[in-house]
């Protein structure tokens, strides 16, 4: 999806939180395959986006729903979920370079292994979802997830 970053870049600044605008995209996409299966849209951007601020809208109203009741004020969640959010520095410091390192080996991938491999391994789609939406066999969606998963493995130094 290319506009997936612009798409949790907008989540986010309706709902507060960078990490429920993570979810609430992956959401949005799910929601937005199952409802176009078969059919053509126009602007399907303008869907996306409109998928994305009902849930958002629908998110946020659910954590002002659950402050009244706890007696909480939208604020106290907020700082609540902004603090889980974000890792401490430490953690940052540790993944930084891990993630530049696989970043750079998922672009170093031929562009249908890595689709595979983000599907499978980000999107957590089964190998039946890859092979139909790459319009390969099964078989063949599984050998490029492993080749992109091994690939990747290798430029990290390996792990068991």
């Amino acid at each position: 999806m290319r506009q997936r970053s612009a798409l949790v870049n907008y989540a986010s600044s309706i709902i507060g939180s960078r990490v429920q605008a993570e979810d609430l995209v992956q959401e949005a996409w799910l929601r937005f395959d199952a409802a176009t299966k078969g059919r053509f849209l126009d602007d399907t951007t303008g869907y996306l986006y409109r998928i994305v601020r009902n849930l958002a809208l629908d998110s946020k109203r659910q954590i002002a729903r659950e402050s009244s009741l706890t007696g909480a004020s939208d604020y106290d969640v907020a700082v609540q979920t902004r603090a889980s959010d974000s890792p401490d520095p430490e953690t940052v410091a540790v993944y930084k370079d891990e993630y530049a390192i696989l970043m750079q080996a998922l672009s170093e991938l031929p562009e249908r292994t890595r689709i595979a491999c983000e599907m499978h391994r980000v999107g957590g789609a089964k190998l039946r979802e890859i092979a139909d939406y790459l319009d390969i066999s099964v078989p063949l969606a599984h050998k490029l997830v492993s080749e992109g998963i091994d690939h990747c493995r290798e430029r990290l130094g390996g792990w068991p």
